[in-house]
């Protein structure tokens, strides 16, 4: 398993990311063994968020970090060899955003008694708030800082604009944007590798256009989620029938590389340059393991631009 630091820290992390999500109705015998595997794996790195588990029949807030932390009971060394990051600021029942001062803080707090930890290594804002103000933000952070409650501050579905927005009063470093990544949904890429070409969607500059080139700027670690999903809210890529050019590579380089075609999307996404680590939402073991195989596996620029075709995206 490869790492890399995190942000501008000097902690190193895994590439790829265990995400605890779908945790919430697994029993403690799953929970322990999808550790279990993921640390066998290599993967140091655990996702959490205030929100996962929330409709889970007994759920709500931090309901997960909870499962998680009950089925494994971590020891203190244990602890210390692994990344806990959680998030925070998306509201339910009414929906809705929160990054008050109040609401950060009170997040955190409630996440390191659900996680049962001294501390968390990073926590990020989940979302953008519209009604966000940079100096509550800024206040929270470090409170949470200063009482050694949280050592690093990340965002999620940000774009440039708003890490900018947040860094105006912000003092602690942005090390980590958390958002959509994967072969077949990548505007991340695909705009800056078509920019400036009438005609074709892939040119179009959303979300203010070169969030990956400000991170790799600004030394802000992306990571990628659901990275084996064909768009917003489509399902999955592999194996389906509106990409069969993509799965015959995905496939063919399976059978050069020996691995998984998992692996072989997670690799497409780790081979680039910018240091992304990828976040795995599955709680099957063996998925764990096949998928991770692809942060060992290092594509050419032949496989990679291969792949970028057979996704359907324009190649000047």
């Amino acid at each position: 398993m490869k790492t890399l630091p995190l942000g501008r820290t000097d902690i190193q992390v895994s590439t790829i990311i265990a995400g605890m999500m779908r945790i919430a109705g697994d029993t403690d015998e799953q929970i322990r063994n999808l550790y279990d595997t993921a640390r066998q794996a290599g993967i140091n790195f655990f996702d959490h968020a205030d929100l996962y588990g929330f409709n889970h029949p007994g759920g709500g807030y931090h309901h997960c970090e909870r499962r998680f932390a009950q089925a494994l009971q971590l020891t203190s060394s244990q602890r210390e060899e692994i990344i806990l990051q959680t998030k925070t600021g998306i509201l339910v029942n009414p929906s809705g955003y929160d990054q008050s001062y109040e609401h950060i803080v009170g997040s955190a707090e409630e996440s390191l008694k659900a996680l049962d930890t001294d501390y968390l290594d990073v926590l990020m804002l989940h979302r953008p708030d519209a009604l966000v103000e940079p100096e509550e933000v800024a206040r929270a952070f470090d409170h949470l800082h200063a009482s050694g409650k949280v050592k690093a501050f990340g965002v999620s579905n940000h774009t440039a604009r708003q890490i900018d927005l947040l860094k105006t009063a912000v003092t602690q470093p942005i090390v980590a944007n958390q958002v959509q990544l994967s072969i077949t949904h990548a505007p991340i890429i695909t705009q800056g590798l078509s920019t400036n070409i009438a005609g074709h969607d892939d040119s179009i500059a959303r979300d203010g256009g070169a969030l990956l080139d400000y991170c790799r700027i600004n030394k802000i670690t992306l990571q990628a989620w659901s990275p084996f999903q064909k768009g917003i809210s489509d399902g999955v890529f592999l194996g389906s029938s509106d990409f069969q050019e993509l799965n015959a590579e995905l496939d063919r380089l399976a059978d050069v590389y020996q691995v998984d075609p998992m692996a072989i999307a997670v690799a497409w996404i780790t081979r680039h340059p910018a240091g992304i680590q990828v976040v795995l939402g599955s709680t099957k073991p063996q998925r764990i393991l096949d998928a991770a195989k692809g942060s060992d596996v290092e594509l050419t620029r032949s496989d990679w631009y291969t792949l970028y075709k057979a996704a359907g995206h324009n190649l000047p």
